[in-house]
């Protein structure tokens, strides 16, 4: 990887441990869009309040101000890292769910390249708090793929481009049962 280039960072969201995991990833300055509700938690809402991005899903107003902010931090060579999927599902094992359109908007609109990023285990060592399924030690399996080059991309392609990541991601996960889309 050329970690001196910036990334819009796609990766599966099936694990509370996923955000851990794709920090000790990045080799460069990067951040976090993310729901708003974690500006509830005192430790997420200091990251939220002062480096990452938070968005409401449900206001088009908060969604739009978000992917602006988004798009400064990234024209001044910030990495983002984002879960397309917008959740952890309730499904045990887990599903890739579908992805929302905003990071490969983001990424054709500025030519950056994306960073597909599967994250193969998590869920078996902790998919939810730790209640209802348990915990158990293990190291965490994160596959990063090549990166998917934008600049030659046009609007046109965002629907092409985000079944493209959705795929490379979904290619190698172990999930034990598959979404059909």
């Amino acid at each position: 990887m050329d970690w001196s280039k910036t990334y819009i960072v796609c990766a599966n969201h099936s694990s509370n441990l996923d955000i851990l995991a794709a920090t000790m990833l990045m080799k460069n300055n990067f951040f976090f869009m993310g729901k708003d509700e974690l500006l509830k938690n005192p430790l997420t809402a200091l990251y939220f309040k002062t480096i990452d991005v938070p968005v409401n899903r449900e206001s088009k107003i908060s969604s739009y101000k978000a992917f602006k902010k988004a798009e400064e931090r990234l024209k001044e060579g910030i990495s983002l890292i984002i879960f397309p999927e917008g959740k952890i599902g309730d499904e045990y094992p887990p599903l890739l769910h579908p992805f929302k359109n905003g990071p490969f908007k983001l990424a054709l609109s500025l030519g950056i390249p994306i960073l597909p990023v599967s994250i193969v285990n998590n869920w078996e060592i902790l998919w939810d708090d730790g209640k209802r399924f348990g915990s158990k030690p293990g190291k965490c399996e994160v596959i990063v793929h090549e990166p998917v080059d934008t600049a030659s991309l046009a609007e046109k392609d965002e629907e092409n481009l985000k079944n493209n990541v959705f795929e490379i991601v979904h290619s190698a996960l172990n999930y034990k049962k598959y979404k059909d889309f």
